[in-house]
């Protein structure tokens, strides 16, 4: 398959080679500081592939998860092994509870999240948040592939942010492009979601991604049947007590 995404996105913008320094340093900090307590929770998107390689190259003990929701496409599914083989890294998978997935299918379906907001917020907290609480057990830090331009929601996002539970969540990425994100990407030859190349810039579930087309948001194909404005799952929502630690 063509790689479209590389061809339409990657770009060097002025000022990449500042930004990737303060990336790698603040993961170097990062694993300093929490030493055997970091996790990058990926979801092997663009972005997360960057951070991956990054970790990889610095040789840093940071621990790779991803959340097995039981939908994910078959492309997101394929790319956990590519990403393994690369890098000679496990990929810890964090599926939902059977028992839940099992009751809630029951109650409302398979096509829950099309029937109501409700019912789709409630179906990510069952395959989505309750997953992450325990990828995150026992780890002071967590690494994502956040970035501001992502959403207005996500525009006042810190490098560094500190939860009410005391965790630090780290976003290198968070002041790089698009254009970085497959600048980076294409340079070091990096695996990648092929939906990537049929016009997914976010890839979610496999029910609730689509395609977008040619100057919608980034964020239209999440949840697309939805009036909210706010594509989120829940899983970065954003609280009072996140700041940036002095």
């Amino acid at each position: 398959m063509s790689r479209h995404a590389i061809t339409l996105h990657a770009r060097h913008t002025a000022g990449f080679d500042d930004r990737l320094a303060q990336a790698r340093a603040l993961l170097v900090q990062t694993a300093a500081q929490h030493t055997g307590g970091v996790v990058q929770a990926t979801s092997l998107g663009a972005e997360d592939m960057v951070i991956t390689d990054l970790i990889a190259d610095l040789g840093l003990d940071i621990a790779l998860a991803t959340l097995d929701t039981g939908l994910l496409h078959a492309e997101t599914q394929a790319l956990l092994d590519q990403v393994e083989a690369r890098y000679g890294r496990p990929v810890q998978r964090f599926p939902p509870e059977a028992a839940q997935v099992l009751e809630f299918v029951g109650r409302h379906g398979e096509r829950a999240m099309f029937l109501s907001v409700d019912l789709r917020k409630a179906c990510c907290a069952l395959r989505k948040l309750e997953p992450l609480q325990r990828l995150l057990q026992g780890r002071s830090a967590w690494v994502t592939g956040l970035r501001r331009e992502q959403s207005e929601g996500r525009s006042l996002l810190q490098p560094v942010e500190t939860g009410s539970d005391g965790r630090d969540k780290i976003s290198p990425l968070a002041d790089w492009s698009w254009h970085d994100v497959w600048h980076y990407i294409a340079t070091r030859q990096l695996p990648y979601n092929t939906l990537h190349d049929q016009f997914y810039p976010s890839i979610g579930c496999a029910p609730c991604t689509r395609a977008v087309a040619l100057g919608e948001d980034a964020r239209a194909g999440r949840w697309w049947w939805e009036q909210d404005a706010a594509k989120e799952c829940g899983l970065h929502a954003r609280s009072p007590h996140q700041e940036m630690p002095a």
